[in-house]
């Protein structure tokens, strides 16, 4: 189907793919894609997009702002092709209805919507589309799917971008979870550096938060937890402006409470995110937990330490959304994952493109990001402190275009 979009043509494709890879296995799902061109480049070659997550379907395309910000650049030199990942979107979406079923039964449908599945997906679509090679851009989680892409399919790919997204390889979950509360300390520390009197002002919201006198309108009697994990907003370039506007509010005012629950991670529209968040990490163990079992001891003794993308076993006692999603988080919490990356594959796939590492990034370690990046030696690197982990959306374009210029070897200004 196509449509049409101001000046943009909007070329919208389903698949029916199988859920997995055994061949005895019936079950199937529908794969949406939307490709986006501007007038005048009907010719340009394909670029696909894989946002964070997991958990989250593609961004819709919009004009007046236009929307995502960074579509423009990239239309410039490719029809964008907005993948929505296997649960998400319309690419038959997990929702609550599915606890209908077991919950073993759920859990080992879920374990079939990870990089390794959303990979099987975007091939058939480049099948589909009748595409010898496209090219990648993966953000946070999408980097992370398109490594695996290159470790399984380099011959489909000609040039691979990232942002935020060189996950480690052949680590195991705990030392990413323990390289980000070291990054998420210092951010802490810088908070309070810049703002000292609301280090006092986080510590009187965790004494209401273990009193249990924190209670959002979604019925959420807000935990320490889950409290500390507004942390996550001092990975965004402009996230720490949110907690401290928060922070200033009354925190008995419905206006505190209303802006508390938009911005606590986890627990809104997509119980992917939680449920299967740390599976991210799994490159062939058993996650059970990690984030919370590596947890520092200064900061079991410091509360106004925050986290950030560290997920906790009793939001499933706690928030509202999460709770029918227990007995399923627990399974998968122990499923043994496969592993998602093959660092011989990598150095093998001759990858050529551009990766940008953010130097201060909360969320995907700076020094496990070089590492991976050492098995690609041809994907060019932009490191920088410039921005955070949306250094993507929040650049408006301008990281892209300092990724094409240095993948196509461009002058970079």
């Amino acid at each position: 189907m196509t449509k049409t979009l101001g000046s943009l043509i909007l070329d919208e494709i389903t698949l029916t793919v199988p859920l997995s890879t055994d061949a005895d296995d019936t079950r199937t799902i529908d794969v949406f894609a939307r490709i986006v061109t501007r007038s005048g480049g009907e010719n340009l070659p394909y670029l696909v997009f894989l946002q964070g997550g997991p958990g989250n379907e593609a961004p819709r395309p919009s004009l007046s702002p236009l929307n995502p910000n960074w579509l423009g650049v990239a239309l410039e030199e490719y029809r964008v092709v907005m993948l929505d990942q296997r649960g998400t979107g319309l690419s038959t979406p997990v929702n609550d209805d599915i606890l209908n079923k077991p919950a073993e039964d759920v859990a080992e449908y879920l374990t079939h919507l990870r990089a390794d599945g959303i990979v099987r997906d975007a091939e058939a679509v480049r099948k589909h589309l009748g595409v010898e090679k496209w090219n990648l851009l993966g953000q946070s989680f999408g980097g992370f799917t398109t490594l695996h892409y290159l470790s399984r399919h380099a011959d489909s790919l000609d040039t691979v971008y990232f942002t935020g997204g060189l996950s480690a390889i052949d680590r195991p979950a705990e030392d990413v979870y323990i390289n980000c509360y070291n990054r998420m300390r210092r951010n802490s520390e810088e908070f309070y550096r810049r703002f000292p009197q609301l280090r006092d002002t986080f510590g009187n919201l965790v004494e209401l938060a273990r009193a249990g006198e924190i209670v959002l309108p979604t019925g959420e009697v807000v935990s320490e937890t889950r409290l500390r994990s507004l942390g996550h907003l001092l990975g965004s370039n402009d996230g720490w402006f949110d907690l401290y506007s928060l922070l200033e509010r009354d925190p008995k005012s419905n206006a505190f409470l209303h802006d508390l629950a938009g911005l606590l991670p986890f627990g809104n529209r997509n119980p992917l995110y939680y449920v299967l968040h740390e599976s991210s990490y799994a490159d062939g163990v058993v996650t059970n937990w990690a984030a919370e079992r590596v947890l520092p001891d200064d900061f079991r003794e410091d509360p106004t330490l925050l986290t950030g993308e560290h997920v906790f076993q009793e939001w499933m006692d706690t928030v509202p959304s999460l709770k029918p999603w227990k007995d399923v988080a627990l399974i998968l919490a122990q499923n043994e994952w496969p592993k998602l990356y093959d660092a011989q594959a990598l150095q093998n796939s001759n990858a050529k493109g551009a990766a940008a590492v953010y130097a201060n990034d909360v969320f995907v370690p700076l020094d496990y990001s070089l590492e991976t990046a050492a098995h690609m030696p041809g994907v060019q690197l932009f490191i920088t402190s410039q921005h955070e982990h949306n250094g993507l959306r929040s650049s408006a374009g301008a990281v892209l275009k300092h990724l094409f210029d240095l993948a196509h070897g461009r002058e970079v200004r």
